[in-house]
C-alpha cells in the first residue's frame, strides 16, 4: 500500500511583529549514503524579549535549524530552502558577506561545548576583545575593560585577573559563563543557546539558567534555547517547539505543553523526567527504540515505529501540524483524535496500564480522512 500524498501543506506568511520568523525551513545534506533531511519544513515566530525552547533527542534537527540562521550550514553538499526573516531581512537569501555583519553582532550563539568553542591558544580576554573589534570601532584598551565588565556580569570572580587566563584554567561552569559573555559582547537582539547546561552539574545548571533569565530581563534579548531536556526549558522558556526527525511535532506555550501535551513523543519526554512529587520507587519510562535515520525515514508518521498507540493507518498517513481546538497557539502533528489524546494523557497521569491506553487509541480510530502532507518514503 502506498503512502497518502496530497497537496503540500500551506505556509503562513512571516509575522511582521516578530523579531525572527522561520517559514518552511528545509535543510538537507548530500552524502555518499544518501540525502540527510536534517530539517524538514519547520516554521515558528519569536518576539523580542521572548524565549523559545527547542526540544528533542539528538539527531532531531534542533541544532541544524539554528546553525542555518547563522549561515553555518552553507557547505558544498547542503541544500537550504525556506525563509528565516530577521528584522525584515531573509538570512537564507543573504550573502555571506552581509551575514557576517549580523553573525556575532545582532545574532549570537552559545555553542554546545565551550572547551571546543574557545580557542586553547588564546587568553579568554583576547577572544572577547576580538569578538568586539570584529563588529565595532573600539580601541583595544576600551575593549579589554569591557571584557572584564562582561566577565563580572556573568558572575566570574576577579574578572580583571581572569581576562589574562587561558580556557583550560577555567572550570566547566566558568567556561560556559565566558561563552555567554562572548555572545553578549555586542548586545545581540537574538541569542541562540545550544545545550548551554550540558555536562554541568545540577547546581551550575541552575546558575546558568538563572543567569540567562536575568540577562534577558536586563537587556531585552530574545533567546532560543536548544536542549533535549524539557526540565531545562520549563525554567526559562515562554514557548516550546518539540522536534522529531527534522520536524516540529508539537508547539505551544510552556504552560500548554506541560499541562496539556498532545503528542505521544512529548508524553514520552515528560514521563522520562524525574519528578520530586512522584511516589518513591516509581520507575522512569524511557521512549522505546531509537531515533530514525534521516536518510531512510519511516513512511507515514515518522514516530510510528516507536509509538505505543500506533494504528495501521498511521504507517501510511503523514500528519500536518494542526491547531489544537480551544487552545490558541498550540499545534500538534498527530493522527490520534483530540478526544483520544486527552483520554490517553489523563490515563498516563493516573498511572493506568499501557494495554488499557492502547485500547483507548484503537477504539478512537477516525472513520473519515485525516489532514496529511506528502511522504512517499519506504517503511523500514
Amino acid at each position: 500500500m502506498s503512502a497518502t500524498a496530497p497537496a503540500p501543506e500551506p505556509v503562513a506568511q512571516p509575522d511582521s511583529g516578530a523579531l525572527l520568523s522561520v517559514r518552511d525551513l528545509r535543510v538537507s545534506f548530500r552524502t555518499d549514503d544518501g540525502v540527510v533531511r536534517a530539517v524538514d519544513g519547520i516554521s515558528y515566530d519569536l518576539a523580542p524579549g521572548q524565549t523559545l525552547g527547542i526540544v528533542g533527542e539528538s539527531g532531531s534537527g534542533k541544532t541544524v535549524s539554528s546553525l542555518t540562521a547563522l549561515g553555518l550550514t552553507r557547505t558544498r553538499g547542503s541544500d537550504i530552502s525556506g525563509k528565516i526573516m530577521f528584522e525584515g531581512q531573509d538570512l537564507v537569501a543573504m550573502s555571506d558577506e552581509d551575514l557576517r555583519t549580523i553573525r556575532g553582532n545582532d545574532v549570537a550563539m552559545i555553542f554546545q561545548d565551550p572547551l571546543s568553542a574557545l580557542h586553547p591558544f588564546y587568553k579568554v580576554g583576547w577572544q572577547l576583545v576580538e569578538a568586539m573589534q570584529a563588529h565595532r570601532s573600539i580601541k583595544r584598551s576600551a575593549a579589554r575593560a569591557r571584557a572584564a565588565e562582561l566577565l563580572e556580569l556573568v558572575g566570574i570572580p576577579d574578572p580583571k585577573r581572569r581576562v589574562d587566563q587561558y580556557p583550560h584554567e577555567f572550570s566547566g561552569g566558568m567556561r560556559q559563563r565566558a561563552m555567554i559573555a562572548m555572545a553578549l559582547a555586542n548586545e545581540p537582539k537574538l541569542l541562540i543557546a545550544d545545550e548551554p547546561t550540558t555536562a554541568l552539574d545540577v547546581t551550575v545548571q541552575a546558575q546558568i539558567l538563572a543567569l540567562l533569565s536575568d540577562l534577558q530581563k536586563r537587556l531585552g534579548t530574545a533567546i532560543i534555547i536548544i536542549t533535549h531536556d524539557l526540565g531545562v526549558v520549563a525554567e526559562i522558556a515562554d514557548q516550546i517547539a518539540v522536534m522529531y526527525a527534522g520536524r516540529i511535532v508539537e508547539r505551544g506555550s510552556t504552560q500548554e505543553i506541560f499541562r496539556r501535551p498532545q503528542h505521544p513523543y512529548t508524553w514520552g519526554l515528560l514521563k522520562s523526567i524525574p519528578r520530586l512529587d512522584a511516589p518513591r520507587g516509581e520507575e522512569l519510562v524511557p521512549i522505546p527504540g531509537r531515533p530514525p535515520s534521516l536518510i531512510n525515514r519511516p513512511s507515514g508518521c515518522h514516530f510510528h515505529p516507536r509509538c505505543p498507540y500506533v494504528q495501521e493507518s498511521h504507517k501510511q498517513i503523514d500528519p500536518r501540524l494542526e491547531p489544537v481546538s480551544g487552545h490558541d497557539g498550540h499545534g500538534v502533528a498527530c493522527l490520534l483524535e483530540p478526544s483520544v489524546r486527552e483520554r490517553i494523557w489523563s490515563g498516563l497521569q493516573e498511572g493506568r496500564d499501557l494495554d488499557a491506553l492502547r485500547r483507548i487509541a484503537a477504539a478512537g480510530q477516525p472513520a473519515g480522512p485525516v489532514a496529511t502532507r506528502p511522504t512517499g518514503e519506504p517503511t523500514p
